[in-house]
């Protein structure tokens, strides 16, 4: 029976070189993966034109009333997540500023106006929208973060915006409530039409 081999010193100095070697490495993918995730959080945030379409759909959604007021913040991050993989694709995809805008104005109007059109043209139109948002979030992301965790930061920084739309838009209970959401929309409205003329000029 043959005795066990034991390590050389030449075998050990090279596993410890090896290791510090990879520790480094390593330490760099989690700061890029931490990183990631708070650089897609802070993209939807930053932009006013995101913000106020955001929080544009959870004001509707909160006039609709269920199941709107679920549906549509499901149906917005979902599609958005895939035009922003889309966008970290690299993937073309026309007109993304205007139609930015337009969500803007559109969604804006539809709080104004407390419009009221069958669930499915509901989602159909916010999901339209998310996909434009969606992508200008992908093909922002930094380079060396992990697109992932990017993709995370930016769709629970939209869940919360929807979120605080919805919140706020709990005052249509009342009647002075009522009033205060459209002329909030009218606003949203307005400031859409501001992004629309820097889109396109």
């Amino acid at each position: 029976m043959s005795a066990r081999r034991r390590p050389s010193p030449e075998g050990l100095l090279a596993l410890l070189v090896l290791a510090l070697a990879m520790a480094p490495a390593r330490a760099h993918i989690q700061a890029g993966e931490a990183a990631g995730f708070f650089s897609g959080f802070r993209h939807p945030v930053s932009g006013l034109d995101h913000v106020l379409a955001m929080v544009s759909v959870g004001l509707w959604g909160a006039q609709l009333g269920a199941p709107a007021v679920w549906l549509l913040p499901v149906v917005f991050p979902m599609v958005m997540a895939f035009g922003g993989f889309l966008g970290l694709a690299g993937v073309p995809l026309p007109g993304v500023e205007i139609a930015i805008a337009l969500s803007a104005v559109l969604l804006g109007l539809a709080v104004a106006r407390e419009a009221r059109p069958p669930l499915a043209v509901a989602a159909a139109l916010v999901g339209f929208f998310a996909i434009f948002h969606g992508h200008a979030h992908g093909t922002e992301l930094p380079p060396g973060q992990s697109g992932i965790l990017y993709s995370i930061g930016f769709v629970v920084a939209t869940g919360l915006l929807h979120l605080s739309g919805i919140a706020v838009g709990l005052i249509h209970r009342w009647s002075w409530g009522r009033i205060a959401l459209r002329v909030a929309g009218t606003l949203v409205t307005i400031a859409g039409f501001g992004f629309l003329w820097k889109a396109i000029r």
